[in-house]
């Protein structure tokens, strides 16, 4: 990774400022992105302090013409772009029939279109590197998530879009790596939205049974170097995608079960 120029989305909190201080410990410029732009210049200054080079961009993916600010000033810094890492997500936690529908809206336009047009500003830089899209998914982007519908069905089309991408690029010998980390140790359940699309405030699970961001991190690093295609993580998640592929109405059930034990769940 010695001084290639990584675009990490979302890299003001969780799994988005671990990878920023992975790969740039590495040895890679790290252009770091987010909306708010105070915790933004937090997390730059961190990176300082590590003596990693990094370029802080204050932008919203879920806006088209953000994205395409973002690519052109990377762009124009460092005169290239070798690694796209599409991170920024946000949850949510309702039943579907109690949901606003403008909670879907916001929970798509972050997850799914945010990563179609980051992707689609940076590819031709990245084909020009032969470099790497990444798309931070969901084990909820093998499996549909009980009271999580919007959130799911973003992590399915991210993974669609990517699938049919990689297999585009392959003449083009463009790198993209789907990652799906299981239950992680972030922020992203506390900031959530509820069925009237305010932030849920509390993680409904226990936090520190999960895997950190950096271990996260970590992971996704290495398969980046590796250049792999599919990236699960944590023996729940591997076991998860597994059982839904070849037992599905059993899993039906196990899921309900076991999203139906969470504190205040929706089901009770």
């Amino acid at each position: 990774m010695e001084n290639k120029v990584v675009i990490i989305t979302g890299a003001s909190s969780g799994i988005g400022k671990a990878l920023a201080f992975e790969f740039g410990r590495q040895g890679a410029k790290i252009v770091l992105t987010g909306r708010n732009q105070a915790t933004l210049q937090e997390v730059a200054q961190e990176l300082t302090a590590q003596n990693i080079n990094n370029f802080p961009v204050v932008g919203d993916v879920a806006v088209e013409e953000d994205c395409k600010r973002i690519v052109e000033e990377t762009f124009g810094k460092y005169g290239k772009i070798d690694v796209l890492i599409n991170n920024a997500g946000i949850s949510m936690r309702a039943l579907f029939a109690d949901l606003d529908l403008d909670v879907i809206k916001q929970v798509m336009d972050i997850n799914f279109y945010g990563t179609l047009y980051m992707t689609k500003y940076a590819l031709p830089y990245i084909t020009a590197t032969q470099g790497s899209i990444v798309g931070v998914s969901s084990i909820a982007g093998y499996r549909g998530l009980p009271g999580r519908t919007g959130y799911s069905a973003s992590k399915f089309a991210m993974q669609g879009f990517l699938e049919a991408l990689r297999t585009e690029l392959l003449p083009k010998k463009v790198h993209v790596l789907v990652a799906c980390p299981g239950f992680t140790k972030s922020n992203i359940r506390k900031v959530a939205l509820n069925k009237d699309g305010n932030v849920q405030g509390e993680s409904p699970r226990d936090e520190d049974k999960m895997m950190t961001s950096e271990e996260v991190a970590s992971h996704i690093y290495k398969a980046v170097k590796k250049r792999k295609r599919d990236l699960v993580l944590t023996r729940q998640g591997k076991l998860t995608v597994f059982l839904n592929k070849w037992f599905p109405t059993f899993m039906d059930k196990m899921v309900f079960k076991t999203m139906a034990k969470e504190p205040d769940s929706p089901f009770k």
